[in-house]
């Protein structure tokens, strides 16, 4: 990363000169500098609505960067150790979808482990890829999916030589990774790309103490969410690529699905964000792990709670592990990671990012005091006084390994019946079912439904976990294939 070029923020300036040039407005949009809206102006302030401005040539144009936002997709590249890097105002789900889209077309393999995010699947329904599933190995006492294994990476590859790609997850959601570097290598070393799902990994590469990002590892292309541990407004995304990757078969992908009136408020948020993460990043993110090694040791001094962390690394299933992500296993004081994440928010006020069957989890990042993690150790413990069960058996992981009948596309798009769903044992099904967050499927369109997926997904409603994928709202029918 070049310091020097770093404390420029290019398309956050042009955008401030811009606001005080007072410009008469007769283009969209129609609130015109918020005159027009004035309950929304008071509500989001009217410097805000003075920069939600349409694409003009003084502030170029997302679709076809020439001027400041290329000058500003140039930063985050050189901040990430990228060769390109593309601004994306439609989350990590739309930056996801192009490393798909730009890897492999329709009846083409693409590799990956199958605790993806839904993002990832959706993309195969879209191109019609093919996708060949690993399956993660599952840490049965602490209820969590693991990272991709060598072997079985060299396994899929072995029976699947004619794949395209290969997509890994770096870290997962639980602060969990793979050996990155190795499994770039295998990939490249077939001739297939390497995809980085890097939505939790932003500040992997500001601190050489934190796991190996994508761009580090060589991959061809990372998806990373800005909004998350980066600073930038939600919704905003980088798409990083390597060398090798044709940047303008991207820049046309993109623009496939991407919004042509992108918000110019998540640009100029992530030119900011990146330009502080050069300028900061290094020393917030010391201290983002600092914070949560510190929250380890006060919630795990409690006891009955479980926040684990670096001792986990065992060299395979968990090559790596991210510490700044603070998960508390809460099956020791009988209560589920929803109960806990419930009882947090409604007596507590704190905001946990997800619960689930096992786990709860909080996202510590640049934004967060020390003030902060100790009342959420003071309300954990407090709950474990009051709210503490027996411990008893809680289903082992967000995840049931797949038998699939049919691609993703194939099944999404045939002649489906809807079925109360206890009567849909045995046939293929036509929906994605999934606890969100984390929005890893349960099932996914074109894989059969057995009775443990069903057990697995009354259990889950019955403990709480919100429910996403059907068109059934309440999950009394799922979509089959007829």
């Amino acid at each position: 990363m070049n310091q020097d070029i770093q404390t420029r923020a290019p398309l956050y300036e042009a955008l401030e000169k811009f606001r005080k040039q007072r410009v008469v407005p007769f283009d969209v949009p129609g609130h015109k500098r918020g005159r027009g809206n004035s309950e929304l102006t008071d509500f989001l302030g009217q410097r805000c609505m003075d920069v939600d401005v349409n694409s003009m040539k003084p502030l170029d144009n997302l679709s076809h960067p020439v001027s400041v936002i290329r000058e500003a997709e140039e930063l985050a590249a050189d901040a990430f150790g990228a060769a390109n890097a593309f601004f994306m105002v439609g989350g990590t789900t739309s930056s996801v979808q192009t490393m798909v889209f730009t890897s492999v077309k329709r009846g083409e393999k693409i590799i990956m482990p199958r605790n993806v995010h839904k993002s990832a699947i959706n993309a195969l329904i879209l191109c019609g890829a093919v996708p060949v599933y690993i399956d993660p190995k599952v840490d049965v006492k602490l209820g969590i999916p693991l990272g991709m294994e060598l072997a079985d990476v060299q396994k899929a590859i072995d029976e699947n030589p004619d794949a395209k790609a290969i997509l890994i997850n770096n870290p997962s959601y639980y602060g969990i990774c793979s050996n990155l570097k190795a499994i770039v290598e295998m990939a490249h070393k077939n001739g297939m790309l390497a995809l980085v799902d890097e939505a939790h990994g932003t500040h992997l590469s500001f601190h050489e103490d934190l796991p190996m990002s994508g761009m580090e590892a060589g991959a061809d292309m990372s998806a990373v969410s800005m909004h998350k541990s980066g600073g930038s407004l939600t919704q905003s995304s980088l798409l990083l690529t390597g060398a090798d990757v044709d940047p303008g078969y991207v820049q046309n992908i993109i623009n496939l699905t991407q919004s042509t009136s992108a918000s110019y408020l998540l640009l100029a948020s992530l030119d900011i964000s990146r330009r502080n993460l050069a300028m900061r990043g290094h020393g917030s993110f010391e201290n983002v792990a600092r914070m949560a090694q510190y929250a380890r040791d006060e919630i795990n001094e409690i006891g009955g709670y479980y926040a684990f962390g670096a001792e986990l690394k065992n060299g395979g299933t968990i090559y790596d592990f991210d510490v700044t992500k603070l998960v508390v296993n809460t099956r020791g004081i009988g209560l589920t990671g929803i109960e806990v994440y419930d009882l947090l928010r409604d007596e507590y006020d704190i905001q946990m990012e997800f619960g689930e069957l096992s786990n709860v989890l909080a996202y510590i990042s640049i934004g967060d005091r020390l003030q902060e993690i100790e009342r959420l150790a003071g309300a954990l413990e407090d709950i474990k006084r009051l709210y503490a069960k027996p411990e008893t058996e809680i289903e082992s992981a967000e995840y049931v390994s797949p038998n699939v009948k049919a691609t993703p596309q194939e099944a999404f798009y045939a002649e489906k019946v809807s079925l109360p769903i206890h009567e849909t044992i045995g046939r293929i099904s036509g929906e994605s079912v999934m606890c969100y967050p984390p929005g890893i499927p349960i099932v996914s369109p074109g894989e059969l439904i057995t009775a443990e997926i069903l057990e697995y997904i009354d259990n889950a409603i019955e403990r709480g976990c919100s429910m996403q994928g059907p068109k059934s709202l309440d999950l009394s029918e799922l979509e089959v294939l007829k």
